[in-house]
């Protein structure tokens, strides 16, 4: 198959930075690619790819994902896509995108993404994100009246003493029967980790995510990896409430380190990370995983792909991570407005071609 590739990198600020663990995020980098079949007898179907990295999770960072583009070149075939290097996981999953929905379109009847009966799976949930510090009680009461109750609360931001006596407030404010998911980006040591869980078990909180050892594994020795797993699964032990891995869950290797120790928490998958999703949820399927899928701040060229991905998801059904948009300043590039329940249809009304020319 003869392909006509092209790609366009952005760096597109936030409408609002966010902040983390991590530090002040204020806008994002990644790169989109747009791949088209140009055999003679192809189909002309054009496929949609994001390169969306995170470095500090341990990804490639936007200069090598735009650096491997270039050396692509404009005409290439399957064969040269699929030498990319493994390292540039990113990159490979955008460009498996691109070319898995080439292949869908050229299935002369292709079958629906829910079959008619299956309506129940036809939608999500969605969790609401909600702002470090004491912002974030003025944004519960507007985000409760629009229908949401799983919310996720950037914490491990401030003192924790400060952050531990604000999280009475938090829980107080939510309605009944509402579900707290704590973001803690990594950013406690154990002794912290252990005051919050704590706390947390007397209180509606689903889960912790990633409460400590949020270094990539990527190019660590391997003892501190195992210092770091040896850490997160003696938490998950001791305490009540869930873990779920984060930034301890990067890649496909990073997966299949944590199922082979027997994981007993949540994994939160960003889809955007993974080379190949669809390999990695088999896996977690058949490991009877619970899995809260999330976005990576991607475009809305990347969240169609993410949100097609969780769709796919055979499992048990938890709210998405994707209460996020509107996101960026410039709304051609948002995904789909959050909302309480997003629908498989909602990602029609995603348009891809608009955040493309919005780079242009």
């Amino acid at each position: 198959m003869s392909l006509h590739v092209q790609y366009r990198r952005y760096r597109l600020p936030f409408r609002h930075p966010v902040r983390t663990a991590h530090g002040v995020w204020a806008e994002r980098e990644g790169v989109i690619v747009r791949v088209q079949d140009k055999s003679e007898s192809g189909s002309g179907a054009v496929g949609w790819g994001e390169a969306a990295p995170i470095p500090w999770f341990g990804t490639e960072t936007a200069d090598e994902i735009e650096a491997a583009c270039r050396e692509l070149g404009e005409r290439c075939d399957v064969a040269r896509l699929e030498s990319v290097p493994q390292r540039l996981g990113c990159l490979r999953h955008a460009l498996n995108a691109a070319q898995a929905e080439i292949g869908a379109a050229a299935v002369e009847h292709p079958a629906p993404a829910v079959a008619p009966e299956a309506s129940a799976r036809d939608y999500f949930g969605v969790a609401a994100l909600l702002p470090a510090g004491r912002a974030v009680l003025e944004r519960i009461p507007p985000l409760v009246e629009a229908g949401f109750r799983v919310f996720k609360w950037k914490v491990g931001v401030g003192d924790v003493a400060d952050e531990l006596a604000l999280f009475s407030d938090v829980c107080g404010a939510l309605p009944s029967g509402a579900r707290l998911r704590l973001d803690a980006n990594g950013a406690w040591d154990r002794r912290q980790a252990e005051r919050w869980l704590d706390r947390c078990a007397d209180a509606p909180v689903e889960f912790v995510e990633q409460p400590a050892g949020a270094e990539p594994a990527a190019g660590r020795p391997a003892s501190s990896v195992s210092r770091e797993m040896d850490l997160l699964l003696g938490l998950a032990a001791d305490f009540p409430t869930p873990i779920a891995l984060d930034e301890s869950l990067v890649g496909e290797r990073d997966l299949e380190r944590w199922l082979g120790a027997g994981w007993p928490g949540v994994y939160v998958v960003k889809p955007s990370l993974l080379a190949d999703p669809a390999a990695a949820l088999s896996r977690l399927e058949r490991a009877r995983a619970a899995v809260v899928f999330s976005s990576a701040l991607e475009t809305a060229v990347g969240a169609w792909t993410a949100l097609r991905t969780a769709f796919a998801w055979g499992g048990e059904r938890r709210a998405l991570g994707f209460g996020v948009w509107p996101l960026f300043a410039d709304p051609r590039c948002n995904g789909p407005m959050a909302a309480p329940f997003i629908r498989v249809r909602d990602l029609d009304h995603l348009d891809r071609e608009a955040a493309w020319t919005a780079l242009s």
